[in-house]
């Protein structure tokens, strides 16, 4: 999902997410931003930009402009703001290749971001678990349940957790092994939507709205 990720201590570490699937960073200014501010949270985490460069037309002025004006009002704050660099997904799906200049672009952004604007890295990403095929969900544009863990363990780390094993390692065993009829489901079920979608104007974030839209506790009780 694309957005803000919060955590806030006032009601004993609670956490409230208003990212959406598909949103462009311009929609993440628009619809999350000022309720982030307002929660004024301890900890937040960033995905945005993602969602800009797949699109035929980005442009990396308005992009960088936009992200710079997502962070500086929360890091003035005293929030800590975390982004997770993009991964080389060129073993995980043929789209990675075509869009590399581009990622290489939007984390050099983030880079900007940590070096300029209080931002924070919240993990290594090169050559990493984020880089192997199996972190990946079938559509290979979203976390499995792989990189949903290892994602955790990198944010508990970055708070001071201990992590007992090296999360950043991808597991043993082969990668997924791929055949003629994966790459055509895959195709069929993803990459067909996806176009139709790019030619009509439309988003999978069309109709969605965050998952977790109040504050609760960190661990469903």
């Amino acid at each position: 999902d694309t957005g803000i990720s919060l955590t806030t201590n006032a009601t004993n570490y609670r956490r409230r997410t208003l990212a959406v699937r598909g949103y462009k960073t311009a929609q993440v200014v628009d619809t999350q931003i000022q309720t982030a501010i307002a929660l004024r949270p301890d900890f937040v985490t960033l995905t945005a930009g993602m969602n800009d460069i797949m699109r035929p037309r980005v442009d990396f002025g308005a992009l960088k402009t936009a992200l710079i004006g997502l962070v500086e009002p929360l890091t003035a704050a005293g929030t800590k703001v975390y982004v997770v660099p993009i991964p080389n997904i060129a073993g995980v799906s043929p789209a990675g290749p075509l869009i590399n200049t581009r990622r290489l672009r939007l984390n050099a952004i983030y880079q900007h971001l940590v070096d300029f604007h209080g931002v924070l890295p919240l993990t290594n990403t090169t050559n990493s678990v984020f880089e192997d095929p199996r972190a990946w969900d079938e559509d290979r544009l979203h976390l499995a349940t792989l990189g949903h863990e290892r994602l955790a363990c990198a944010a508990a780390a970055s708070f001071g957790v201990p992590i007992d094993f090296d999360f950043l390692s991808p597991p043993e065993g082969p990668a997924l092994e791929r055949t003629a009829g994966t790459e055509a489901q895959w195709w069929w079920k993803h990459v067909r939507p996806w176009i139709y979608r790019r030619l009509t104007g439309k988003s999978s974030g069309d109709g969605r709205v965050a998952k977790r839209p109040e504050l609760g506790p960190i661990v469903d009780e």
